[in-house]
């Protein structure tokens, strides 16, 4: 297998403002024909002026762009305020999303993406997440406080189908919050379904639907929600807004306020090994020359490299075929539940 020369290595910068060219929309028209309503798109090759420049591995990591909100929540001794700054924590990461209609690479079997964040205080977080399957293709990530007992663990079962004027990516699995000084108390989130809407006619839009712990409904990118008592279906909280911009919360007996504006809340970002200190499977270095391709508008480029990352992943799975090997995840292990669980970490 043969690779061509690449330009200049790119390592990504924060904003992934990459922005799909009008021109290319007849491409998308040619391959839509091919679909039918409820396709499967899992294993459909998209063009690559359609992706965004990170692996889905990484993209995960938005929802932890906030992090001085979840350690907010671990310190609030109210069980009900607790609850209420829990969902703000898991709203707080939605805005942060790339220009136009943008899908992330598809991590290849055993590749991972591991990153920290320094908060303002001193205190520190890591993240690790690892492809531990490919088909069905599954993601298991870990995010953890250490030192504040806050640990976040999940995994994420996507599947892609074309819907008609949208393609959506139904995101099966869970994110757990565990705050262990609280008695390993766990709240259960499930994951937001992703659409790109418009790719027939009308404007292209990335958008978060359908539920969420109970989110989500009417406009684009609008919050409607309520917090409820479950012992008596008591509404305690409304929430509403538009999470790209700002998000409002009303109790029972209070007025509407501010729950979490965009513009007042900057992101923690986080910090990565450079290219020369990653393994050769880690997220950035293993896209590294596609990202290169996508930067320079190099499609052609871009494209080979995508290319050459997968069919090398066909020809490592028709090895351990032929060997009767089963592959085993790294930095991930599956507990009696079914689940997987970061090693070294029993929740």
């Amino acid at each position: 297998m043969s690779r061509k020369n690449s330009p200049t290595t790119f390592e990504e910068d924060a904003d992934n403002t990459e922005v799909l060219e009008d021109g290319n929309r007849s491409i998308i028209m040619g391959l839509i024909a091919q679909l039918r309503k409820g396709t499967d798109l899992s294993r459909i090759t998209l063009p690559t002026f359609v992706l965004e420049p990170r692996s889905l591995l990484e993209k995960f990591t938005d929802f932890m762009s906030h992090p001085e909100l979840v350690v907010k929540a671990s310190k609030t001794t109210d069980p009900v305020q607790r609850f209420v700054e829990v969902c703000r924590f898991f709203l707080s990461g939605w805005h942060i999303k790339p220009k136009g209609v943008k899908k992330p690479y598809n991590p290849i079997l055993g590749e991972f993406f591991r990153c920290e964040y320094k908060l303002k205080n001193g205190e520190k977080a890591m993240y690790i997440a690892e492809q531990v399957s490919h088909h069905p293709p599954v993601t298991a990530y870990f995010y953890s406080l250490p030192e504040l007992g806050i640990f976040v663990t999940g995994e994420a079962h996507p599947k892609a189908k074309f819907l008609g004027n949208s393609a959506a990516t139904m995101m099966k699995g869970y994110t757990r919050i565990i705050f262990s000084e609280l008695g390993n108390e766990t709240y259960e989130i499930s994951n937001p379904n992703v659409y790109a809407r418009g790719i027939l006619f009308g404007k292209m839009v990335m958008e978060m639907g359908d539920q969420s712990v109970g989110y989500f409904s009417g406009d684009y990118h609008s919050v409607s929600g309520k917090i409820k008592r479950q012992s008596t279906g008591e509404v305690l909280y409304e929430i509403s807004g538009i999470w790209t911009q700002e998000l409002f919360i009303k109790g029972k007996s209070s007025s509407k306020e501010s729950f979490f504006n965009v513009q007042t809340h900057p992101v923690i970002h986080k910090l990565v090994e450079p290219l020369d200190n990653q393994e050769w499977n880690e997220s950035r270095k293993l896209w590294s020359k596609v990202t290169a391709g996508l930067s320079s508008n190099d499609m052609d480029y871009a494209t080979d490299e995508k290319s050459f990352i997968e069919n090398r992943q066909r020809e490592e799975t028709a090895t351990r075929q032929k060997q009767n090997t089963e592959w085993q995840p790294r930095f991930f292990d599956i507990n009696k539940k079914d689940e997987y669980e970061f090693k070294g970490f029993k929740g």
